[in-house]
């Protein structure tokens, strides 16, 4: 299985189309944000990945999601410290996609970048970056 897309959204809706199809409806795409306070705060944002299933494959899987400051692997030895983690197993018709949601909260001290490492059954990290910026005026 293959990660085909992960963003950072502020709103996710599945609704049915004519075939039958699927359409997903993903408003507000984002890479930062203004911090709704100043630090320290916590912040929650949608992250949505899109799966593919190929058709020989057997449609189990399980979709990791490691939040970190830094782009380096999440599993070399020297790495460091993780902010959060989210780990679930899915089920996909294969020949399908799927999608799956994580709402990591994320504790931050400063104004800074951090990375969302994601990966399918231990195979290769996709990263989506976010940044979290000073409150607006």
């Amino acid at each position: 299985m293959q990660i085909v897309s992960a963003l950072f959204v502020e709103n996710f809706e599945m609704r049915q189309a004519p075939g039958p199809s699927t359409r997903l409806d993903l408003t507000g795409a984002m890479f930062s944000m203004a911090a709704p306070e100043p630090v320290p705060v916590t912040i929650a944002p949608h992250l949505v990945a899109l799966i593919f299933c190929p058709a020989d494959e057997s449609g189990q899987g399980v979709f990791e999601v490691v939040f970190r400051h830094d782009l380096g692997d999440p599993e070399a030895p020297d790495a460091g410290e993780h902010l959060a983690r989210n780990v679930s197993p899915f089920t996909v018709e294969p020949g399908k996609f799927t999608y799956r949601l994580v709402r990591g909260e994320l504790e931050f001290d400063e104004y800074r970048q951090i990375f969302a490492h994601c990966r399918v059954d231990r195979g290769p990290w996709l990263v989506v970056p976010f940044t979290l910026l000073p409150p607006a005026e």
